[in-house]
C-alpha cells in the first residue's frame, strides 16, 4: 500500500508541475494576444509579433542598488548560518555596516 501511495503522490506532483507550466504559457499567450490586438496587428505583422512575443524571456529581476544587494547578501549569509533572534540582529547590523 505504501508503494501505491508514493506512486500516486509522485504522479500528482508531476501533474501539478505540468499544469503550472501550461498556465504560465497560457498567460503569456493571452498577454501577447492582447498586445497584438491593442496594436491592431494582422496578417504577417501579427504573426511576426506573436512569434517574437511568445519566444521572449520573462523580464529579469529589477537591478538592485548597492544597499539592496548588501541586504540580500547579508540575509542569505544569516540564513545559511541559521541565525535567529538577537544573534541574527547583531549579525545583520554588523554585516550591513561592513
Amino acid at each position: 500500500m505504501k508503494g501505491t501511495t508514493f506512486v500516486v503522490f509522485t504522479a500528482l506532483a508531476l501533474l501539478s508541475m505540468s499544469v503550472q507550466g501550461q498556465t504560465a504559457q497560457q498567460d503569456k499567450m493571452k498577454t501577447c494576444n492582447a498586445q497584438a490586438k491593442t496594436q491592431s496587428l494582422s496578417g504577417d505583422a501579427r504573426k511576426s509579433f506573436m512569434k517574437t512575443c511568445l519566444s521572449a524571456q520573462p523580464a529579469a529581476e529589477p537591478k538592485l542598488n548597492s544597499q539592496q544587494q548588501k541586504m540580500k547578501q547579508c540575509n542569505a549569509d544569516a540564513k545559511s548560518k541559521g541565525l535567529t533572534g538577537a544573534d541574527r540582529k547583531t549579525f545583520m547590523s554588523t554585516c550591513l555596516k561592513g
